[in-house]
């Protein structure tokens, strides 16, 4: 059985985009972009919510031929474009970079992946994560709290009907006061 990750961005208090989607709070520092970077690498198959896929497929797919793109950056955009992807979504027809679309129920979809064999799975975008996460699908959060609060947006978590127990992995701390915590549900 695969590994489901959910792991973004999100302010302190608790939102992973302002309002109207402003991600301007959480430009990372050199080290946090190349954890995130190596996490792509790690990552069997990323699942994508469409709001998350358009912006990333806008950018990553040519960032390393942007004048003036670091090794860094062109080293994350070359494992983005590597990375298997699947994009949930009814309102889109396409998809490119190594994607595949699905139009249909996440649920049983997610579901059906997590019993494949390969590597992990990450989930991103609050979204589809919350359709995820209300099934219990979930079997790590990986929060990267920024010391910002933006007042609303859109929240990591969505209202469950149960709670869920979590024990912590492992804390980290990264420059400009950013704190990772890593969550694995107890099943």
């Amino acid at each position: 059985m695969r590994r489901l990750t959910f792991a973004m961005n999100l302010s302190l208090d608790g939102y992973t985009a302002a309002p109207g989607d402003d991600l301007g709070w959480s430009v990372p520092s050199d080290e946090l972009f190349q954890w995130w970077s190596d996490r792509v690498g790690a990552t069997g198959t990323a699942l994508y919510g469409r709001k998350v896929w358009e912006g990333m497929s806008s950018h990553w797919p040519t960032a390393d031929q942007q004048p003036g793109a670091t090794p860094a950056h062109v080293e994350y955009a070359r494992r983005w474009r590597d990375m298997p992807k699947v994009v949930f979504s009814s309102t889109i027809d396409t998809v490119d970079w190594n994607t595949r679309l699905v139009t249909g129920d996440a649920v049983t979809e997610i579901t059906r992946l997590k019993a494949e064999d390969g590597g992990p799975l990450d989930i991103v975008g609050a979204t589809l994560a919350a359709a995820a996460m209300r099934v219990g699908l979930i079997d790590e959060y990986a929060l990267v709290t920024h010391p910002v609060l933006v007042g609303g947006g859109t929240p990591f978590f969505t209202a469950l009907d149960d709670w869920v127990d979590l024990a912590l992995v492992e804390t980290r701390t990264f420059p400009d006061g950013v704190l990772l915590t890593r969550y694995e549900t107890r099943h």
